[in-house]
């Protein structure tokens, strides 16, 4: 069977074709499959590799048919493999235009370029189907051996369709490769980097779709000139199977390089990011189909009986089963064993109890981060930043490698930028972001609560969407666990210095009690009690004694903490600040202005006793440290609070002065920032925040939110 009289040429020819055939039809119906919106141009990349894989199946149906078997099954194949040779050229070039952003970029200098050369090619390929439905140029498949060519229009000796064809695949497959070299801007995340790393790819199968476009001009010439000499048939079947073989095998690299651009870059799908999985599909589908072709073009070309044909395909399919349910157990003890440091015991309760004075978060929450880094992402740098009403509890940033260091945090522009949950990750400038390339937001109900910088990978391939996806719930889950394990730590901490000040004040009063007031009162007693003294004249000893006793116990009274906190008059939390700014804070500023949205009143009305109080004692603690610290050095300057109150979804309150700031990297001689700290945590603990922006020496504002 086969082409010629050559057994290993006859096998190789087929097995390349069935190899062609697999892969064509798995890309295909890959590409439909995995599509994220099946626009105009994705439909017509999966059907150019399905027609694609349509030729080279009836190529392999022709090729396993001995010619005493010539019939018309076998002429239906062959008139079969004659259309996507006419539409692929055309499908190619639009596919280029359109991924390179012909349609997506109206105003483009692509679109200028390309529309009439588009509409060149469309008129091409309408008439070189015209020549192939109604001249007659292709002879049925049982004149071929004999080489008698029918009829068909001319150009002196030589049939229309050979230099019409040849200018049509010239031009369709030249001016995809002028579309590759200037595309219009993508829309994509990670689009233009993508386009630039699949180009070489693309332009490397355009290429040798133009080597085909000669070698098959070649064999038609070769065809036509022979067709007089039909003594020479036997040699001339031997050279149509050596043009069909390299013909086969340039066109089976083609597909190896358009698969790897499509696994690799994901440039037909639509989607955002490759995956990783799909490229180790993409090893496993070529594995398959080269040791699939190779067995069963064997067992056609010897020819063995069909059973043999059938066991051997069996016993491939077997096998390969078996290899690829032993590397998916490999692959799972992987991930498993990936996941052991995002799942391991943070030992929070034991940091807790031993390391009080020490920040947990900072202890056992490194190690899941390094292991994302480098074991998941393979990135050459990255940077945890938090931001908004977490960033307080959490701390600096996290960093990876440890020795590199965040030398300018992000900007507000950037989480504008990110501020739409649909935006997977940007590209942003290195030397902005410390060396990050790529940046992507991290979120939870109230917003974005940080920002995760990443760098190059150290393969230099770009980041598939699986990394980017776990690289934001890892970070999402790091920055939730840094913030709760720093808020476990205040308030544990907070309960054990109002225990050791509630022993302190114990004790004190013990002692004062035992070793003043007791002895004195005794002696008072005595006093009192003896009948032999004089009564007057050890009345204004006693009277003294005990005036100091009381003193002692009034100082010692006022010194003990009291044994709960005052309860606002009806829950107004209105009233209870502004009567604490026009009594204590009177002098404190300059001029004082309000804003308060009309029913905001009905809302805090609602809320619990105790939420009441943790809001108006942080809103104080916000009031007292502008009235200390606000004050600008220039006593010139006047000194204004504002103080805002208003209710969407959520109750905000803002106290903003526009005094001195918070100065960078320095704290104050009077203040060491316990207070905020402390009731950040207690807001913390009933679902609210607290957020404080500053510019040195323009204003701070405090945001509180419950």
């Amino acid at each position: 069977m086969g082409l010629s009289n050559y057994f290993f040429l006859n096998w190789v020819v087929l097995a390349i074709s069935l190899f062609n055939t697999i892969l064509l039809l798995w890309l295909g119906m890959t590409v439909l499959l995995n599509a994220e919106r099946r626009t105009p141009g994705l439909w017509i990349a999966g059907s150019m590799l399905l027609l694609g894989g349509i030729f080279f199946l009836s190529h392999s149906a022709i090729l396993g048919f001995a010619p005493a078997f010539l019939n018309r099954g076998v002429n239906f194949w062959w008139r079969l493999g004659w259309l996507p040779t006419v539409l692929l050229p055309l499908a190619w070039y639009v596919v280029m235009l359109w991924y390179a952003g012909f349609w997506s970029q109206p105003a483009s200098r692509l679109r200028q370029k390309h529309t009439t050369w588009l509409w060149l090619s469309v008129v091409f390929s309408i008439i070189v189907l015209g020549i192939f439905f109604f001249a007659n140029p292709a002879p049925t498949l049982e004149r071929i051996p004999g080489y008698q060519l029918e009829p068909t229009p001319s150009l002196g000796a030589v049939p229309l369709l050979i230099p019409v064809y040849l200018i049509y695949i010239l031009l369709c497959i030249s001016l995809s490769l002028d579309a590759l070299r200037q595309p219009a801007q993508s829309e994509r995340v990670m689009g233009d980097v993508a386009r630039l790393r699949a180009r070489p790819w693309l332009i490397t199968a355009a290429v040798l779709m133009l080597l085909v476009c000669f070698l098959v001009g070649w064999a038609m010439f070769s065809i036509l000139s022979s067709a007089q000499h039909s003594h020479r048939a036997p040699e001339i079947n031997s050279s149509i199977a050596w043009f069909d073989l390299i013909i086969a095998s340039l066109i089976g690299v083609t597909i190896i390089v358009v698969g790897q651009a499509i696994v690799s870059y994901e440039v037909f799908t639509g989607k955002a990011l490759p995956r990783r999985g799909l490229a180790r599909y993409w090893r496993r589908i070529l594995i398959l189909a080269a040791g699939y072709s190779c067995v069963i073009s064997l067992g056609i070309t010897l020819p063995l009986q069909p059973i043999f044909v059938a066991l051997l395909g069996m016993l491939l399919m077997v096998v390969f089963y078996a290899l690829l349910s032993w590397r998916s157990f490999e692959e799972r003890e992987r991930t498993i064993h990936g996941l052991r440091p995002f799942v391991a015991s943070q030992r929070l309760f034991d940091q807790l109890a031993s390391h009080a004075d020490t920040p947990a978060s900072r202890m056992e929450f490194h190690a899941p981060f390094y292991a994302l880094c480098e074991q998941v992402l393979g990135a050459k740098t990255a940077y945890l930043v938090p931001m908004g009403a977490i960033a307080p509890l959490v701390g600096p940033a996290l960093v990876y490698p440890p020795e590199n260091s965040l030398t300018q945090a992000p900007g507000l522009e950037l989480a504008d930028r990110l501020s739409s949950e649909q935006t997977l990750c940007i590209a942003v400038d290195p030397q902005q972001c410390n060396g990050a390339t790529w940046a992507t937001a991290l979120w939870n109900e109230r917003g974005i609560t940080g920002i995760l910088l990443l760098g190059e990978k150290r393969d230099h391939s770009l980041y598939t969407q699986e990394e980017i996806e776990i690289a934001q719930a890892t970070g999402e889950r790091l920055l939730d666990a840094l913030a709760s394990a720093e808020l476990a730590r205040r308030l544990v901490d907070l309960q054990r210095h109002r225990l050791a000040e509630t022993q302190v004040l114990d004790f004190q009063t013990r002692r004062i009690l035992h070793d003043e007031i007791l002895p004195e009162l005794h002696t008072a007693m005595i006093k009192l009690g003896n009948p032999e003294s004089d009564q007057h004249s050890i009345h204004q000893p006693v009277l003294d004694t005990l005036s100091s006793l009381h003193r002692q116990i009034a100082n010692l009274l006022q010194g003990m903490p009291a044994s709960s906190l005052p309860k606002l008059q009806d829950l107004d939390v209105i009233g209870g600040l502004k009567h604490l700014v026009n009594t204590e804070y009177q002098r404190s500023f300059d001029q004082v202005e309000w804003q308060i949205q009309p029913d905001v009143h009905e809302h805090i009305t609602k809320l619990p006793s105790f939420v009441v109080e943790v809001l108006f004692y942080a809103a104080r603690e916000a009031i007292r440290n502008a009235a200390r610290y606000a004050r600008p050095q220039s006593e010139t300057q006047p000194l204004h609070l504002l103080i805002s109150i208003n209710f969407q979804d959520r109750l905000t309150l803002t106290v903003q002065d526009n005094g001195a700031g918070i100065a960078p990297k320095a704290a104050s001689k009077d203040s060491s920032g316990q207070g905020l700290a402390l009731h950040n945590a207690l807001l913390a603990v009933i679902g609210g925040s607290m957020e404080v922006q500053s510019e040195p020496g323009m204003f701070t504002r405090v945001v509180i939110t419950v």
